[in-house]
């Protein structure tokens, strides 16, 4: 026995391979080599133990080395690893290009309203992502692992492609705001390349080639860039608070800074009510701020080089968004209460005096008159007419560093997406959930870097920043992130409702309703903010996740979907216990004794062909070493099944071998059937005449072992045309006989089988027989319209056909009239399972009617696809031996399968509609 240790259970992660602990059956058969301890003495009168441990050997021989030392990766802490990572790709192009406008467009108090709005989603969301990151080790993937470890590859899988290639544009969005910077300095200094539109490609494609180069040189010039980005950051802010209580100068007033006035957030908070009466719409802006709240997943992306990601995902995340949104909280409300919407930036407007007549704005109150431009729409400065960072850059200390920040802000942005993006995708190359992807798996260098799939992510960034529009792009990034926010919520609560044991995460600080909440909140936003691409997002999701269900990757995480479906299944098994049973939901619920179930595929397919998707099939396997096999199956249909949930009819081969059997193994044979009726179930034997591949199942030791385990075709898959599927209805069984048969014709191999249902009768009264079955027939709904009578079925059978009958029964018989002396009591001393002269006189008649049936059968059946036989129950008094011969004699002649079927009496088909 090995001590409890970690290394034990390593083995349940992905990619993972473990010692591992010895199996119940190593442990039985260990064998334990001698140890030796010597003791040492140590230093300062300590003691050292020396020696080797005892190693558990098993018949197998193997023992695992250890591996070679290797060079540890790089692996972060939650202040650099997820904090500061989130906080950069918060910190993106939206704060320094468009937070200002959105302020002129939803004044200081609406524009909290879309901070908050968009800080509660991301908040909800990064509880969720900290309970599935705490709730058992997170390697790689970020986002998608925890997706797909939580709901299946089914959801897991569209969500980490739509992810990954959200990454990827976020990427471009946040290059595209630095290469509109780079033009808009280029165009003060008189620098043009091409035009405006082809300089902004050219500069962004450049921008993100420098990025990749940087990306492929590792994760640790990656972090050393990050955190100079987040000091320039750092210094950026302070000058811009600073420079907030720098009272301005009247070039500054001439271009709408006016510094902290108390008029300024109230009338600009007023102005929104136009704006929006003019048709700005509070959704457009909140769909363009929202993709600077998308960068909370940024240090779950890099889950695998993080030291320890259940403790720096929830603490790193938690944290950085709590001081972005302080930060962007900030500069929303001290812009508004600094700036105009509208300033000319001419000095000429200032007003002389207290006159303010035909005056409009806000300007009017502070001795300057911007009508002209605001009546015109032709100002250049102010919150609704700059550019987010050259508003910054005015009410700053030092412009300059504005300019700086917005690099900063860009390119860390820029660089984090193009880092996280490969990364996942990587992990979900190497679940191979979905085809030809596999190439992108391969890592490289002691941080496992995905250098073929930033390869990838960079050529898609740059098919984005051609098309060269920020608001554009925007909307498509909010509707994919919103996606991916909507399953990590719903996968937080679908594994808490589904109270799986395997739910024990760390952080406890959540709620499934918030997790719900915010699923829902997340999916409608997508069609507030923009519905084309909700429509566009789901249809790619629907179609990636029919891809998976279709093909059922052969993958295994115990998601919490698993969960569910067991929670669905006990409880609907529970409830089902209390209802009571009906005749119009009667399902041939099937106990099949295939023994291996591919040693005896007709068995199999036959039951599958009229229970798949419909009913219950359960194939059991008598093994037994004990006198009685009855005993032990009546043990089998006592202990098969869960409440209504159990077998009622049960299905057996034919015992092709009964001449050849021991009397044991046909008492056995026939006393599983008595058995089966005396427990009230139904009973089906098949028959296989082309072929031995229904083996003897009571008869073990004749059974030949097979290596190969893959099942065997049989007629049963083939299609069937226009075969005749042909019902001897001799006995009313309540109605299995032909329930049977009908659901057969609805599987797509037999629909195009006609079913013909042979009944006896007598001549005189054959069409009106006949039409009473046909009425009968169409009031149980089957479309069986071929109703045959059998008027001759009362006839004697042909003596050549008596006789053979007589001949396959006469090993079996005492012969007793014909011994002198001795009574039948000696003789069945000796062979009590033989039929005496007086037992074999008395079923004389109903044996030569199971011989005339079987002529009757062969006569007419002999083309037909499928042959269904009325099981005779066999009178208790009847010898077994006589009735096996019975069952021989009804199926014999036929080369198609043959089905003795018999119901337990209990109508399973009703005319009714209660």
């Amino acid at each position: 026995d090995l001590v409890p240790q970690l290394e034990n259970y390593t083995s349940t992660l992905p990619h993972q391979r473990s010692r591992g602990r010895p199996s119940l059956e190593a442990l039985r058969k260990t064998r334990l080599h001698q140890v030796t301890f010597t003791v040492e003495p140590g230093l300062e009168g300590t003691q050292t133990t020396t020696g080797s441990v005892s190693s558990l050997v098993t018949e197998e021989g193997h023992e695992e080395e250890p591996s070679p030392q290797q060079k540890a990766p790089v692996r972060f802490g939650w202040v650099t690893g997820v904090m500061i990572r989130c906080m950069l790709n918060i910190w993106g192009v939206i704060l320094f290009l468009r937070l200002s406008w959105i302020v002129s467009q939803a004044g200081i108090l609406l524009t909290c309203l879309i901070i908050l709005m968009s800080v509660t989603v991301t908040s909800v969301t990064a509880l969720s992502i900290s309970a599935i990151a705490t709730n058992g080790r997170v390697t790689s993937g970020g986002a998608y692992f925890m997706i797909s470890r939580s709901l299946g590859p089914e959801m897991g899988g569209p969500i980490g492609m739509v992810f990954s290639f959200a990454n990827a544009l976020a990427c471009a969005l946040n290059t595209i705001g630095f290469a509109e910077v780079v033009t808009d300095l280029m165009k003060e200094f008189g620098v043009v390349m091409v035009d405006s539109v082809n300089d902004l490609r050219i500069v962004g494609v450049i921008t993100v080639t420098v990025l990749l180069v940087i990306s492929l040189a590792g994760m640790e010039w990656e972090s050393k860039a990050q955190y100079f980005f987040f000091a320039v950051l750092l210094v950026t802010f302070s000058n811009y608070f600073v420079g907030t209580f720098i009272p301005p100068g009247e070039e500054k007033q001439a271009v709408g800074v006016f510094g902290y006035r108390s008029k300024f957030p109230l009338p600009t908070t007023k102005l929104f009510i136009h704006s929006f009466i003019s048709g700005n719409n509070f959704f457009q802006m909140f769909a363009i701020f929202f993709p600077s709240a998308i960068g909370i997943l940024s240090g779950a992306n890099i889950s695998g080089d993080l030291k320890d990601p259940a403790v720096a995902i929830p603490k790193g995340t938690l944290m950085a968004i709590l001081w972005t949104t302080i930060s962007y909280l900030g500069i929303a409300i001290t812009v508004g209460s600094c700036v105009l919407r509208d300033a000319s930036g001419n000095m000429t407007d200032i007003l002389m005096g207290n006159i303010t007549d035909g005056c409009v704005g806000l300007g009017c109150k502070l001795g300057w008159n911007f009508t002209e431009c605001i009546e015109s729409h032709s100002c250049k400065y102010g919150l609704a007419n700059n550019s987010s960072n050259q508003v910054l850059g005015q009410v700053s200390g030092l412009s300059y560093l504005i300019t700086a920040g917005v690099f900063a802000a860009s390119l860390s942005s820029a660089l984090g997406f193009l880092v996280s993006a490969p990364k996942v995708f990587q992990c979900l190359c190497r679940d191979k959930i979905y085809p030809y992807i596999e190439f992108f798996a391969k890592g490289y260098g002691k941080n496992d870097e995905p250098l073929r799939a930033y390869l990838l992510c960079y050529l898609i960034a740059v098919a984005f920043i051609l098309i060269g529009d920020l608001n554009i792009i925007a909307p498509l990034i909010s509707n994919f992130f919103l996606c991916s926010y909507a399953l990590i919520n719903f996968s937080c609560f679908h594994a808490s409702i589904t109270n799986s044991p395997g739910w024990r995460p760390l952080f406890h600080y959540y709620s499934k309703w918030t997790a719900l909440f915010g699923a829902v909140v997340s999916v409608v936003l997508m069609f507030l903010l923009t519905w084309w691409a909700a429509v566009i997002t789901f249809t790619i999701l629907l179609f990636l996740f029919g891809y998976i269900n279709y093909n059922k990757p052969k993958v295994n995480w115990g998601s919490s979907v698993q969960a569910g479906t067991y929670n669905l299944a006990l409880s609907y098994s529970a409830s089902l216990s209390g209802v009571e049973d009906h005749v119009k939901n009667f399902r041939p619920q099937c106990l099949v004794l295939t023994g291996p179930p591919n040693q005896r595929p007709a068995l199999v397919d036959f039951v599958g062909s009229f229970t798949k998707h419909i009913s219950l099939m359960i194939c059991g396997d008598i093994i037994t070493v004990s006198s009685s096999v009855s005993g032990t199956f009546m043990s089998l249909v006592c202990a098969t099944g869960l409440g209504k949930l159990k077998p009622n009819t049960l299905v057996l081969g034919f015992k092709t071998n009964w001449r050849e059997s021991s009397p044991e193994g046909i008492d056995d044979y026939i006393n599983t059937i008595y058995d089966t009726f005396d427990s009230n179930n139904g009973l089906c034997i098949l028959r296989m005449m082309d072929g031995l591949d229904i083996f003897d199942q009571f008869d073990v030791d004749n059974v030949p072992v097979k290596d190969n385990t893959q099942q065997a075709k049989t007629v049963f898959q083939n299609d069937q045309g226009k075969k005749t599927i042909d019902v001897y209805w001799i006995a009313d069984d309540g109605g299995l006989t032909l329930l049977v048969p009908y659901l057969l014709t609805r599987r797509k191999r037999w629909h195009s089988s006609k079913v013909r249902v042979f009944i006896v009768g007598d001549e005189q009264n054959m069409e009106e027989g006949r039409a009473e079955m046909v009425a009968l027939l169409k009031r149980f709904r089957l479309d069986f319209n071929d109703v045959i009578i059998m008027t001759d079925s009362e006839k004697y059978p042909q003596a050549r056909n008596l006789n053979r009958f007589a001949d396959s029964v006469d090993p079996f018989r005492l012969h007793d009239e014909q011994q002198e002396g001795v009574s039948v009591e000696e003789l069945r001393q000796t062979a009590p399972w033989k039929i005496s002269d007086k037992e074999f006189e008395v079923f004389k008649p109903k044996s030569a009617r199971i011989v005339r049936l079987n002529e009757i059968i062969r006569r007419n059946s002999q083309h037909a696809a499928l042959v269904l036989v009325s099981l005779p129950v066999p009178h208790t008094d009847c010898p077994r031996v006589l009735f096996m011969a019975w069952m021989d004699t009804l199926t014999c002649g036929l080369h198609c399968p043959t089905v003795l079927i018999r119901g337990n009496q209990q109508s399973v088909l009703t005319f009714y509609c209660q």
